[in-house]
């Protein structure tokens, strides 16, 4: 096994999925808590033609990715409330984006270049991961996170209680809008591992996991970490030891994150029925009483 990691895309697969599961982890934390799993998986998919039209042009599927996820985030962000109640509206923006997505990944593939090119961006390709795409993804990944501990507090008081955090001087609608800049960063990065069709299996599944089980932010953000770094590791070996054939990462990653979801579900009912059916409130740590 510690052979493996001599192979440079092992060690590039190994450090990008490490990156990509803490970062995932700490934002998919906010993600349930302001109810915007919708949102990452749109972000998601306007990435999809972002990858595809950077990789006409010749650069980085990453980059491309980076650009577009942003610019619908800041037009998500600027929309604020009035994005509620229009599912259909978005669905539209979603379909028009993935039809944009397979147009450029057929004028791509007519050239000849790499005709599985699509497949990497939609189920993922860790293993195809470069050391600049590493480096890319840990100077994103680093300021995400500064960006998420300065905001900390704030940013959760305005996730669980946005009208008192608002009556009380913290800008919401500012940090709604970094907030769904640094979703799309946290999207375009994990397309890397998953792909854009399974983003979610990192961004809610360790996060959910662990506030089934704990209900304290600091400690439910450490636990969802861990488990994307198991989930992820794990999908990682599975897929270079080989359980009787050769299946892709993406593949051990989905089904362990869902294994762990629906096995957290009982235990934490069991643990505390009435606080599992009870919503976050605010706590100390958010600087709300």
């Amino acid at each position: 096994m510690l052979e493996l990691f001599q192979h440079d895309f092992v060690q590039n697969a190994f450090l990008a999925g490490t990156i990509v599961a803490i970062v995932t982890a700490v934002m998919g934390y906010f993600v349930i808590l302001r109810a915007q799993a919708f949102a990452g998986e749109a972000l998601a998919d306007i990435g999809f033609a972002g990858a595809t039209g950077a990789a006409i042009l010749g650069i980085s599927s990453l980059l491309g990715m980076f650009f577009l996820t942003i610019l619908a985030a800041l037009g998500m962000g600027a929309l604020g409330e009035r994005i509620r109640g229009r599912d259909v509206e978005i669905g539209m923006v979603l379909s028009f984006a993935l039809g944009l997505g397979v147009l450029f990944l057929s004028i791509y593939t007519q050239t000849g270049t790499n005709a599985s090119a699509g497949v990497g961006i939609l189920f993922g390709s860790i293993l195809s991961v470069t050391r600049g795409n590493v480096l890319i993804t840990l100077a994103c990944g680093s300021a995400t996170l500064l960006l998420i501990a300065f905001l900390f507090r704030p940013l959760l008081f305005a996730s669980i209680d946005p009208e008192v955090a608002q009556t009380r001087g913290v800008p919401v609608r500012l940090l709604s809008i970094i907030f769904l800049m640094l979703l799309g960063i946290t999207t375009a990065e994990t397309v890397l591992v998953v792909g854009v069709l399974l983003v979610l299996a990192l961004l809610i599944a360790p996060a959910a996991t662990a506030m089934h089980l704990t209900r304290r932010p600091l400690t439910s953000i450490s636990l969802a970490v861990v488990l994307g770094l198991i989930f992820t590791w794990g999908g990682l070996i599975l897929a270079f030891v080989g359980t009787g054939g050769h299946l892709p990462v993406s593949f051990y990653i989905t089904t362990l994150s869902a294994l762990s979801y629906f096995i957290s579900i009982p235990i934490g009912r069991l643990r505390s029925p009435r606080r599992y059916r009870e919503q976050p409130r605010p706590c100390r740590e958010c600087g709300s009483r």
